[in-house]
Formats: C-alpha cells, sequence, structure tokens
C-alpha cells in the first residue's frame, strides 16, 4: 500500500471524484440526451403532422428540397398516392432518393396504424420520418434530418463543459478549506504525541471545535492522565521500595562488619546472626510482596480459576495457620457455610492479608467472616482494638502508612484482588474495633490473570513459611 500524507489524500479524493463525475456524464450523458432529443424530433414531426392536417398549415409550396431540408433543419411533408400504374407525387422534388423511396413507401404498406416512426441513415447522417396513412392508398410523409438534435447534443456539451469547469474550480475552495481544517487539529494532536514520545506528559490538551475532534482530545487528555499518574505512581513505588529496601540493608551491613571487626553488637555471636537472619527475611518478605504486586496487572492476560467452595474450607486453614503466632489473641471464624465464588488462592493470599494485618492491632479477639445477599458475598476480617487513626480512602494505596501503622503492600494486594473479581474493598472504624469488608459479585465475569499458579502461590506464601 502506498503511504501518502493528508493534504495528498484529500487531492487524490478531489481529483478522483471530478474524474468520476467527468466520466459518468460522458458515458450517461450521450445516451440520455440522444434519446430525449431523439423523441424530442419526432414530437416536432407529428406536431407539424397535426397542424398540416387540420388545417393550420399549408406549406406544400414553399418547402425545401430534399437535401436543403438538412441545412434549414426543418419538417418537409409530401404525400403519395398508390394506384394500379404506380405511386403518384404531389411535389416529386420532396421525394428522397430512389432507395430511401422504396423503404418509405414499403414501411407504409406494412404499416398497421395509422402514425409510424421511422428512421433511416443516408451518407453517415440519421433521417427521421413519420408516415401518416390518410387513406387506404394515400399517405403523407413528414422527415427531418438530425441535424437539429446534433446542434442541441453539442450546444448542451459546451454548456455542460462550462458548468464542470467551473464548479470543479470551485470546488477547490471546499478542498483548501478541508485540508486546513483537518491538518490544524492533526498537527496540535501529532506536536503532544511528540512530546509524550519524549516523556513530557505535563502539559494537557483542550480543543474546542468540532465534537469529533473534541472527542479525540477528550480521549488524548485521559491517556495523558493516565500517564502521568503512572509516572507519578512508577516514581512513589520506587522510592519506597527503596526505603524499605534500605534499612535491612543497612542492619546487615553494620552488624556483618561488627562480627567481621571482632565485634559482638548482641550478647553473643548466634543472637547477632539471628538479627541478620531476621532483617534478610524481612527483606526477602519486601522483594516477594513487591514482586507479586507489580505482577497483578500483568495478570489480567489470562482467566482466573473462579469456581465455588464453601468459605470453611479456607478460613479453618487461615485460623489454624496463626493460632500461635499471638495467644492473647483468639480467632473466630463465622459463616464456614457460605458459599464463595472466587478464586481460592487468590482469596487466600487476600485473607492472609488482612489476618496478618488485623493480628498486628487486636487485643484479644479478631474474627474472620462470611455473609452474603441475593447479589453479593462478603468476607469480612474484623478485630477488637484501637480505632485507625489515619485517612481511611489511603489505607489501601501502596507503602501508606498510618500513624501507627507499617510500611507494606499487603493491603493494596488485598485491593488488587478484590478488583480482579470484579469486586471491592473498603475499610472501617467500628464501636470496638476496625474492620475490613470484601465485596465480590456471586455471578463473576473474572479479569484475566496470569496462569503460573504454583509461582504466584509460592511467592505469596513464602513470608509466610518464615513467620
Amino acid at each position: 500500500m502506498i503511504k501518502i500524507n493528508l493534504t495528498k489524500r484529500i487531492w487524490l479524493a478531489f481529483v478522483s471524484l471530478i474524474v468520476l463525475v467527468v466520466l459518468s456524464i460522458t458515458i450517461v450523458y450521450p445516451l440520455s440526451i440522444r434519446g430525449t432529443l431523439t423523441e424530442e424530433t419526432y414530437r416536432l414531426i407529428e406536431n407539424d403532422v397535426r397542424q398540416l392536417l387540420s388545417g393550420e398549415n399549408d406549406y406544400f409550396p414553399f418547402q425545401p428540397g430534399f437535401y436543403q431540408a438538412r441545412e434549414q433543419r426543418s419538417t418537409v411533408s409530401y404525400s403519395f398516392r398508390l394506384s394500379e400504374a404506380g405511386v403518384s407525387y404531389i411535389d416529386p422534388r420532396l421525394v428522397p432518393p430512389y432507395e430511401v423511396n422504396n423503404e418509405i413507401v414499403q414501411n407504409a404498406l406494412e404499416q398497421k396504424g395509422q402514425h409510424g416512426r421511422y428512421e433511416t441513415t443516408i451518407d453517415e447522417q440519421t433521417l427521421f420520418y413519420v408516415i401518416t396513412k390518410i387513406s387506404d392508398s394515400q399517405f403523407l410523409v413528414t422527415y427531418m434530418w438530425d441535424t437539429y438534435r446534433d446542434e442541441m447534443v453539442n450546444r448542451l456539451w459546451e454548456r455542460l463543459l462550462y458548468l464542470l469547469l467551473l464548479a470543479s474550480a470551485l470546488s477547490l475552495f471546499p478542498a483548501i478549506w478541508l485540508k486546513h481544517y483537518l491538518r490544524q487539529p492533526l498537527a496540535v494532536l501529532e506536536n503532544h504525541l511528540e512530546q509524550i514520545a519524549n516523556r513530557n506528559w505535563q502539559e494537557p490538551l483542550r480543543w474546542e471545535g468540532d465534537k469529533d475532534f473534541e472527542r479525540l482530545s477528550y480521549q488524548f487528555e485521559r491517556m495523558r492522565q493516565n500517564l502521568n499518574s503512572y509516572d507519578r505512581a512508577q516514581k512513589t513505588f520506587i522510592q519506597h521500595a527503596s526505603h524499605e529496601l534500605k534499612t535491612p540493608i543497612m542492619v546487615i551491613k553494620s552488624y556483618s562488619q561488627s562480627v567481621k571487626d571482632g565485634i559482638l553488637p548482641k550478647e553473643n555471636l548466634e543472637q547477632t546472626m539471628d538479627v541478620i537472619t531476621e532483617e534478610a527475611n524481612r527483606m526477602e518478605r519486601r522483594v516477594i510482596d513487591m514482586l507479586y504486586y507489580t505482577k497483578l496487572d500483568q495478570m489480567k492476560k489470562d482467566q482466573l480459576n473462579v469456581g465455588p467452595f464453601p468459605f470453611g474450607k479456607l478460613a479453618y486453614q487461615i485460623e489454624e495457620r496463626f493460632r500461635y503466632q499471638r495467644d492473647d489473641v483468639t480467632i473466630s471464624v463465622e459463616g464456614a457455610e457460605v458459599i464463595v465464588e472466587a478464586d481460592i488462592e487468590q482469596c487466600e493470599v487476600l485473607l492472609e492479608n488482612l489476618v496478618e494485618n488485623g493480628l498486628r492491632y487486636a487485643k484479644h479477639r479478631l474474627y474472620i467472616r462470611a455473609e452474603q445477599d441475593e447479589r453479593n458475598c462478603y468476607l469480612i476480617v474484623e478485630n477488637e482494638g484501637e480505632p485507625i487513626d489515619a485517612d481511611l480512602t489511603k489505607l489501601f494505596n501502596p507503602f501508606y502508612k498510618g500513624n501507627k501503622g507499617k510500611f507494606g503492600l499487603g493491603l493494596a494486594i488485598v485491593k488488587q484482588i478484590a478488583e480482579l473479581h470484579r469486586g471491592s474493598a473498603r475499610v472501617e472504624n467500628i464501636d470496638d474495633g476496625v474492620r475490613f469488608t470484601i465485596t465480590l459479585p456471586k455471578t463473576i465475569k473474572p479479569k484475566p490473570i496470569e496462569p503460573k499458579r504454583k509461582e504466584r502461590r509460592k511467592e505469596a506464601k513464602a513470608d509466610k513459611k518464615e513467620r
């Protein structure tokens, strides 16, 4: 396919349209106009016949001869009578040549009705004639050359040519206007796209005028804002990730150097190495969380393994897993019979993060509960303790930290998993603690995720094995 710019496309379309119109007229016009003028010629002949028969005209003596009529573009009438002696004419000078006259007489004899239309060719010109039957033996012949028709065709052709030239000249103005009309917004869009290609998406795009270009500019502006937000989020993520990894690395580095220098920061070597191991595990958990979180968007390319399962099947496993992390907190499971429609492995990661977060602040009890209504299923993790003194709307943001919280990605992962199931996550302070509620629709049209389930499970649970 030949690649040409917009201006050339407009002019090519304009020229093609003109050529198409000219070709259409060249082909269709001669056929239609000649047929129309031929009909008009017969109409003129028949009109003269009616006037002649009605007595309005009596111009037999004043008519030109057969060949002279061709130059004067007029009708000529003559009559002939058939008898046993042959054919007799009133004015022989009006009679066509012998071959043509024989054809006329033969057509008259074969004619059924009172009037008949005929045509013949003489010296590459057409002769139109009408035979009128006056009696069984007398006929009136009125003829006319094609001179009148051809002159009218040529005259109309000449006028049509002028009109085409004028229309082509006038059509240049809308073509030029269309070129500028399309080029201006496209040039603005091209400039902004060039800026985005250079990672400069700070300048907004606003176009007022044509509705189509307004919609295009609106979609472009949405893209620019999303890119800008993504860029800020990426930079923030890198900053927080660097901060999260910096502290354990510094601890490991300082303790390792102390051991190398023969200085034990703790009472003995074992305790010192325990600190290094704990910080290494902490750093490992952060890396696993970051890898899992960054993979969530890529997981939308494949399908979730959604299926029904009883809530208790998952909840009791998590309760057993976290039962001995805090002896002073009792974990209770409610709504074990509720059927949940979701990806069970994703829900396991979701509940683990919520329970781990709740145990960090619970005083005496923590509840893992499932509820349902006609449309949704609700997974609830509720703990007794102090309310959250922070902006609850930002709690699910990556690395967001409340007044007494910790930096992390656990709640951000919870939100991502809920949204993958077309659901939502929310948190609220209640009278005696904090409640996290995950809403999952019963009829799920899941977003696609990555099918590497064993790898995801291993990454999501690696930090749990260390606890």
